[in-house]
């Protein structure tokens, strides 16, 4: 496995299949159906583009981003009035710290074995960027899914588009060529646009929770645990959705769909429920 950062055959694998997509679909699909000289044609090739574009930019963002690395003279402050809450290891009840890296984790904060140091609000780590996704990288990562969603979409309509309604000017070598790119194209489209539609929908749903991916695994063996004791499992990261997502995509609404980076906080300390007034509901 490459270093976080470089190139390695997965990373080839998605650059790739953007750019056979993004040609098949403007210089095939939309050309055979619409064609590049009208207004349609021209609006649907631009559309594409400029989507195609966000994606290439998003991806490159998400791969080549750190994703957030602790402080080496981090240490955990356990007389903070301001930090009522430390997590613990499950046995023995310890603060955690991390053998490896040498020193202590951030709440939220785990070891990712494939980059070989503890990342900030660790989500997993993906091969397809190459990197984890955590407390930097972690909208940037989320908007790029959102992006290449649309464009799968977006795709998919206009290839379907002109599998149906186009009319072939040349039946012979010139169609059946355009027909093989068109079906090679619907077949990378369709698992391609299911995944990304399921990882987007698991994404929003860990986003409204404000869980990670490594949290919500945690928090299924707690809530058994919780369960078992006769007792019941909150998480402690849950303050409402509209809080939340402002904690995920930052304050401002209107830049929540921006790839820009409005991270809240520094990644070594969270606000949790234990933070928010009795008398300010949860939703």
């Amino acid at each position: 496995m490459g270093r976080p950062g470089y190139l390695t055959l997965p990373i080839l694998s998605v650059l790739a299949a953007i750019g056979y997509v993004y040609y098949t679909t403007v210089f095939v699909a939309v050309a055979r159906w619409l064609g590049l000289a009208t207004a349609a044609g021209a609006a649907n090739a631009a559309a594409i583009t400029a989507l195609a574009a966000a994606c290439v930019a998003t991806y490159a963002v998400a791969v080549c981003r750190d994703p957030g690395r602790v402080p080496p003279s981090f240490a955990p402050d356990v007389e903070d009035a301001e930090s009522p809450l430390h997590e613990i290891k499950r046995k023995g009840g310890d603060l955690r710290y991390c053998q490896k890296c040498g020193h202590y984790k951030p709440p939220r904060a785990h070891h990712c074995h494939a980059c070989k140091r503890c990342v900030l609000k660790m989500d997993h780590h993906c091969i397809w960027i190459n990197n984890c996704v955590g407390h930097e990288n972690y909208k940037i990562f989320f908007i790029f899914v959102l992006y290449a969603v649309t464009a799968c979409f977006y795709a998919m309509i206009l290839i379907i588009g002109s599998a149906m309604y186009s009319v072939p000017v040349d039946e012979h070598s010139s169609n059946d060529s355009s027909r093989t790119s068109i079906i090679i194209c619907g077949i990378i489209l369709c698992p391609l646009t299911l995944a990304l539609t399921v990882l987007f929908g698991w994404h929003i749903y860990l986003i409204l929770q404000n869980k990670t991916t490594i949290e919500y695994h945690e928090g299924v063996r707690a809530m058994w645990l919780a369960e078992k004791g006769g007792n019941l499992y909150h998480h402690p990261y849950h303050l409402g959705v509209y809080e939340n997502l402002i904690s995920v995509l930052g304050p401002n609404i209107f830049c929540w769909l921006c790839p820009v980076s409005t991270n809240t906080g520094n990644g070594l300390r969270f606000r949790t429920s234990h933070d928010i007034p009795l008398s300010t509901p949860s939703m």
